[in-house]
């Protein structure tokens, strides 16, 4: 058997779809459109994207982490109310309770920011005694950091 030359089959792929169409209408809304409206003739430039600086990075990184010890997606899902009361059995006025009692697994939402807040704080303290550490700061500089990053730790 032999096959079909390739040069039969190229050009027959090649052929516009206008020439096969019989519809006149179809033939003129496609070509004349066309006749008289050219593209313009535009000089793009591609944007160019610059890395963020390291600061940038380490505020959203600190941020997000906030964020997740917090508790944000379990305070989105289950929408807690922000702060809890109790009644005193003595005098019978409404006490705030930031903590909820008697559950493990779950929480206020300012208790989920508070101890976010904790994590992130001791997070911070820990580069503080870490920059207290370069050789190439003034001892005060140093000491400052240092009794910053233990207070924050602690």
């Amino acid at each position: 058997m032999r096959s079909k030359p390739e040069s039969q089959t190229f050009t027959a792929s090649m052929e516009p779809l206008s020439s096969g169409s019989v519809d006149p209408i179809f033939h003129l809304l496609r070509i004349v459109p066309f006749s008289f409206l050219r593209p313009p003739k535009l000089r793009l430039k591609l944007p160019t994207l610059t890395l963020p600086s390291p600061m940038t990075v380490y505020a959203l990184v600190l941020l997000t982490y906030f964020m997740v010890v917090s508790g944000i997606v379990y305070d989105v899902i289950v929408e807690p109310p922000g702060i809890g009361s109790t009644q005193d059995r003595a005098t019978g006025s409404v006490r705030p309770v930031v903590f909820l009692p008697g559950r493990v697994n779950g929480q206020y939402i300012v208790e989920g920011l508070s101890s976010g807040f904790m994590f992130v704080l001791g997070g911070v303290g820990i580069i503080l005694m870490d920059l207290a550490l370069d050789r190439n700061r003034a001892r005060s500089v140093k000491v400052s950091y240092a009794t910053a990053g233990i207070s924050f730790v602690e």
